[in-house]
């Protein structure tokens, strides 16, 4: 297909269809429309993990908001009526004027509905509570609803727990010790370490330090405990994985669906890697089954797979185990596919083994005949659903990001959002949607798709968002690579744009059709600039060759996808003034960002890098999960150095010459705050204009409100200070 072609997303959907603004614009000509700002997006509330009532009537879900005084994040659970009155609106579901600082989090419904579950820090600790609903009425006012009361009151904080569908247990996962013989040493030994003076500690074996923290020797490890006829927790926890070098749920981004109950209540498998010496370059996750009295030892159900296998979860029927697998050790960016275990045969065999796509997330289908998926797809991420008999794969959704789903007999909801949309919660009825013809071709609703949240329609009201489509052309090797376009929210037909020209991290990612409040490109169309976005070589959504591409090659295809899709787009969309281009990334992308430096002659008037590799060699030696290097580039540095050094940025720095903000966190162990460092020295040494920012409290990620302000005000000012001024208002 040539690049002069709008292509989009799968032959169920039309070509050469450019996708509206928001809908949240408003559509009253008297009130002045404005474009979207940092404050706005650092305002907005964020709905994530909507989970359905056994009945499918109510759905509960979590509802962030920034506290802008207090420069914190704060979580509430939201109850929601499905049925009934359509106006009816949500309930603040854990509302406590008493503990208005406390965090409400990871909500799961008891087996018979007439309950709510969740992880509260309103004691101090973060314990499981739970609130009783009033099933006669499902839209009660919250006076009406009996009190909270803490389930868990631990000396020890819940990371993450599951409830027993019979309900006469809980699991959860707690930080300890593993020769502790009890959670009261575990405290007591937390609680002598804050009081000594010496701060030193030794180590003998990675992981030194993980993402954003220093090992201090715990572990997490589940635990399950009765529960008593009050339904609380009144005796000592069992461990149940304890007996593993491992962490149950993984670090740093597990949660409970790292774990799961049988039907029966009887057992639990859980995904463990078990650490040893091993652990900083090693991807063996397996799945353990455990009594869930525990008891016994952990009965590994994956050991003849080396490399991960993830989130287990039991059909309905209680014959079998679905989860995810890959298959290459070592590579953290390889083709999750779906795996069934019969549990009476023992027997395993993929689902959809000819369906090109990594499954993200899966639910089963209340009569265990098939399973619903969330996967990448062409700048997308899409609900699906799998037949478990024939593999027949069905798309549920289209256009924009499922961020998260849940499925109770006929119903379901998602939570989804696109590039001008931040995430709202649709329902729809499973035998509508299965139905041919019934499939959803709109951004956030459609045919089938009824949205039942109005999240930031009042914050938003005056807001003008960019108009953005998604465009194609021929890349590297001759391959079809996909990219976006967004318009200033402002754009006026004849004239030009200075443009910001996003890079993704990953690099195994997507700059797709999403929103985000990190690398959201309706704050760079808000302050004027027309934005660029390519899913270069390398990242995901595209066939997993296409991911694999990128391996070993991290300069090369992906910087000619970069060169010809800024060629495409300016030529496609002259609005795009492209002798006024600033390039941004982090992570990868922040790499890309420094290799650009060296290998992109005159390509832009400034750069913005965020904690981007600067040293290959350097990087190898001071990162934590080695796996992931050694996989990139061939192996270790010492076995594979000319591998490694083929696209260090270092080598480079001589032709260095574009103005340069560089960013990064402090506790970002990921990618070092050495290698920031060093693309600054460089600079610097070099005489190029450049500048530094650094944050003491950050890790990979920019995550606390008044420094995610920071951020976007000093890259913005950057933009505009090498993009000269605009003209125009904001």
């Amino acid at each position: 297909m040539t690049s002069s072609k709008l292509v989009f997303l799968s032959s169920l959907f039309c070509a050469s269809t450019v996708l509206s603004s928001a809908a949240l614009a408003t559509e009253n000509a008297t009130v002045q429309q404005r474009g979207f700002t940092v404050e706005d997006m650092v305002k907005m509330e964020r709905i994530s993990k909507p989970v359905l009532s056994p009945d499918g009537k109510q759905v509960i879900y979590q509802l962030r908001r920034a506290d802008l005084v207090k420069n914190r994040g704060l979580t509430d659970l939201m109850l929601l009526a499905l049925e009934g009155d359509a106006k009816a609106a949500p309930l603040r579901l854990t509302q406590d004027s008493s503990k208005p600082d406390a965090n409400n989090t990871s909500p799961e419904w008891s087996a018979d509905g007439k309950s709510v579950y969740f992880i509260s820090t309103r004691s101090g600790s973060a314990q499981v509570w739970r609130r009783g609903l009033n099933a006669s009425n499902p839209d009660p006012a919250i006076e009406a609803l009996p009190s909270m009361v803490q389930i868990t009151d631990l000396p020890l904080p819940v990371e993450s727990f599951r409830v027993s569908p019979s309900q006469d247990r809980i699991a959860v996962s707690l930080e300890v010790f593993r020769d502790c013989a009890d959670l009261a040493c575990s405290k007591q030994r937390l609680d002598k370490i804050e009081k000594q003076q010496a701060s030193g500690r030794t180590y003998q074996q990675l992981f030194v330090r993980h993402w954003d923290s220093w090992a201090d020797g715990r572990r997490l490890v589940l635990f399950s405990a009765p529960l008593s006829a009050s339904g609380r927790v009144s005796s000592e926890p069992v461990s149940l994985s304890g007996t593993l070098d491992a962490d149950v749920h993984s670090k740093p981004d597990g949660d409970q669906a790292d774990y799961q109950f049988s039907p029966d209540g009887k057992s639990i498998v859980f995904a463990a890697r078990v650490a040893g010496k091993a652990e900083a370059w090693s991807t063996n996750f397996d799945l353990y089954q455990v009594p869930a009295v525990g008891g016994l030892a952990p009965k590994n159900l994956t050991a003849d797979n080396l490399a991960w296998d993830a989130k287990p979860a039991f059909s309905p029927d209680g014959r079998t185990l679905a989860y995810l697998a890959m298959k290459r050790a070592g590579f953290e960016a390889d083709r999750f596919q779906m795996v069934l275990l019969d549990l009476a045969s023992g027997k395993k065999r993929l689902l959809a083994e000819k369906w090109d796509r990594t499954v993200q997330e899966f639910s089963w289908a209340q009569d265990s005949k098939s399973l619903y998926v969330a996967a990448e797809e062409l700048g997308q991420r899409k609900l699906f659903s799998i037949d478990a008999a024939s593999s027949t794969v069905r798309t549920l959704t289209g256009l924009g990001e499922v961020t998260g789903f849940d499925v109770q007999g006929n119903s379901l909801v998602i939570a989804q959002n696109n590039l001008a949309n931040s995430t709202q919660l649709f329902t729809a009825k499973l035998d509508q949607l299965d139905k041919p013809g019934k499939l959803n071709k709109g951004d956030n609703g459609g045919a089938g798709w009824q949205q039942v949240t109005q999240v930031n329609t009042e914050l938003l009201s005056q807001v003008k968002f960019g108009d953005y489509q998604q465009f194609s052309f021929k890349g590297a090797k001759g391959d079809t690579v996909h990219g976006y376009v967004m318009q200033p929210w402002n754009a006026k037909a004849g004239e030009k744009y200075p443009i910001a020209f996003l890079v993704h991290g990953g690099p195994q990612g997507s700059f797709g059709n999403s929103w985000g409040y990190r690398w959201n490109p309706q704050t760079y169309a808000g302050a004027g600039y027309g934005v660029v976005f390519i899913d270069f070589h390398g990242s995901t959504g595209y066939g997993q060759a296409f991911t694999d591409s990128i391996s070993g090659d991290w300069g090369g295809a992906p910087l000619e996808d970069l060169k010809k899709g800024m060629a495409a787009a300016t030529q496609q969309f002259p609005w795009l003034d492209r002798s006024k281009a600033c390039a941004l990334g982090a992570s990868y992308g922040g790499y890309m960002m420094n290799w650009i430096q060296g290998n992109w002659a005159d390509g832009f008037q400034c750069i913005v890098a965020h904690a981007g590799v600067f040293d290959t060699r350097s990087m190898y030696y001071s990162t934590e999960e080695l796996w992931f290097n050694e996989w990139e580039n061939g192996g270790t540095y010492y076995d594979a150095a000319a591998k490694h050094e083929k696209f260090n940025p270092v080598n480079h720095v001589k032709k260095w010459k574009t103005p340069m903000l560089v960013i990064q966190g402090e506790l970002d162990f990921r990618i070092p705050s050495a290698q920031s460092l060093g693309s600054f020295t460089a600079l610097q040494r070099r005489g190029i204009e450049s500048k530094l920012l650094i944050f003491p409290d950050e890790n990979h990620h920019i995550l606390k409100p008044a420094n995610s302000l920071l951020w976007h005000h000093t890259v913005n000012d950057w933009l505009q200070q090498h993009l000269q001024k605009l003209t125009f208002s904001f």
